[in-house]
């Protein structure tokens, strides 16, 4: 196992499309829920034991070698929003670009193939993590993280916000992301004898309402 690859992985540099993406961010900042560095830790720390978990349970999941199409299901099942279902399968199917480009496999040419229009993101992520020799732990740290990590960065952007603030709030939050990626990564040991259902599925029903108010505004600077 490399753990370059995990740091790769987790690299907001890595061609994989995040850049574009608030996570929220941008339609809770238009809101003004959020406006400082106390909304920014609260609104991502929300979002770690919601979408953050969702997303790990998944990644861990499919980076055991478990069915990445049933997870895919799952995930659309965990997704109700019709506008960030969409953003998944479009962050999917960027990531998987990079992911075949970088570790090819024969895992993500079968799920290319069954899903050309992309599969969910944290699932590319598993399948992805499964490629480069991770384990599922990590897969499910670097959902974890990336689900307070676009956030944050995009409220540096948005808000104009010290970037030292920014970090000083991940770093606040580096335990929780550890310990919802060992939740996660918990429940996935138990996929291949108990199913999809034992994966987290939390919900977050302001950031799939905000959500789709935010795909309906003509003039925004991230895609979600």
């Amino acid at each position: 196992m490399s753990r370059t690859a995990l740091l790769l992985l987790a690299d907001g540099r890595f061609p994989a499309g995040g850049h574009a993406h608030s996570g929220g961010m941008e339609a809770a900042v238009a809101s003004g829920s959020v406006h400082d560095a106390a909304g920014l830790e609260a609104f991502c720390r929300g979002r770690l034991h919601t979408a953050g978990l969702t997303a790990a349970g998944l990644a861990a999941a499919a980076a055991t070698g478990h069915d990445a199409l049933a997870l895919d299901e799952a995930a659309d099942a965990r997704t109700p929003a019709p506008a960030l279902r969409r953003v998944a399968r479009r962050l999917g199917r960027q990531l998987m670009r990079a992911a075949r480009a970088t570790w090819p496999s024969a895992e993500l040419d079968h799920l290319v193939h069954h899903r050309p229009q992309g599969a969910h993101q944290p699932v590319v992520l598993g399948v992805t993590a499964r490629a480069a020799g991770l384990t599922p732990l990590d897969a499910a740290r670097t959902a974890a993280y990336e689900s307070v990590g676009g956030p944050a960065t995009a409220a540096v952007r948005l808000l104009s916000l010290d970037p030292f603030e920014a970090t000083a709030v991940l770093a606040r939050l580096a335990d929780e992301c550890d310990t919802v990626a060992g939740a996660a990564a918990g429940a996935a040991e138990r996929v291949a004898a108990e199913g999809v259902t034992v994966l987290p599925a939390a919900s977050a029903p302001l950031l799939d309402i905000t959500g789709e108010q935010h795909a309906a505004r003509s003039v925004r600077l991230f895609a979600s």
